[in-house]
């Protein structure tokens, strides 16, 4: 019986990386996967940490090419072993969370017809997961919406047969990946998977925005810094609580000075005034 996920790790030289890739994934909470490692004539120990692990679990495989492929021909090899349903990249330097697999694998299975999921960010999105047609990933990305298109592998999961589909990686360099979304995306509906499972709203009436238009409130926060850090109750001591001390007014007298330029003399002048410092003690500050 096939696993759900083929989880594909190319790897050239990363032994200093290579067994918390391995770790993590073993440590998920997802655990009906395949690990395809397939090694691209790495001359480190990667080979020999990736023959160990797999010596201990037979889901993981190791393969080795006869001569060095590169990026995305090793992409491609990994992926024409791969037995899954699902495509998981996880590169050898990478790691997964514990839940990365689950949250990827609910959210694509909700939408048979999708090709690919792939994870976006920022605020005032919808709550997740949604399903878009190729002609509203395309408006998302080229409206500005979304920069989906951007992401690399590591934050995608691919349904096998999609992938045979546009027949892998063209093998571009640099751009291989933003190519191989769009291509996926002419073909096939996108998932898009929230980064946070929140959902944060941007508005005009938040306490956010209010601190981007009254200069005085950021520079709260570093002043109220000043006073933590030289407090008792402050674990950093000696020698490290003075640097830290000193570190934290020359960052609320540098503010204070580009408040010139932010929020113009008015601005700069409430913020000074709100310090309690004179102008001596501010440039001191500032250039310590």
């Amino acid at each position: 019986m096939h696993p759900i996920v083929s989880i594909l790790t190319t790897c050239y030289n990363r032994e200093a990386y290579l067994a918390e890739c391995i770790e993590s994934v073993l440590n998920g909470h997802f655990q009906d996967f395949e690990l395809i490692i397939v090694d691209d004539q790495s001359t480190d120990g990667s080979l020999d940490i990736a023959k160990n692990y797999a010596a201990q679990d037979e889901r993981i495989k190791v393969h080795r090419n006869e001569v060095n492929l590169g990026d995305y021909p090793n992409r491609n090899r990994a992926a024409s072993l791969a037995k899954g349903k699902y495509i998981k990249y996880l590169d050898a330097d990478d790691m997964l969370g514990k839940w990365a697999l689950d949250i990827m694998v609910d959210a694509v299975e909700q939408f048979p017809n999708a090709g690919f999921a792939l994870f976006d960010f920022g605020p005032n999105r919808p709550l997740y997961p949604v399903e878009l047609s190729p002609e509203q990933a395309f408006e998302g990305y080229y409206s500005g919406r979304y920069d989906f298109f951007h992401r690399s592998p590591l934050s995608s999961i691919i349904k096998r047969s999609a992938l045979d589909a546009v027949k892998g990686f063209s093998g571009s360099q640099f751009v291989g990946d933003f190519e191989m979304w769009h291509r996926l995306c002419s073909q096939f509906p996108l998932v898009i998977i929230s980064h946070s499972p929140v959902f944060w709203r941007e508005h005009e009436a938040q306490e956010s925005e209010l601190i981007r238009q009254d200069p005085v409130i950021p520079l709260s926060y570093l002043q109220l810094s000043e006073t933590i850090l030289a407090s008792e109750a402050c674990p950093f001591q000696g020698e490290a609580q003075q640097y830290h001390i000193q570190k934290a007014r020359r960052k609320t007298a540098r503010s204070i000075f580009y408040g010139f330029k932010r929020h113009g003399f008015a601005g700069a002048l409430r913020m000074k005034r709100h310090s309690h410092k004179t102008w001596v003690q501010l440039l001191r500050d500032a250039f310590s």
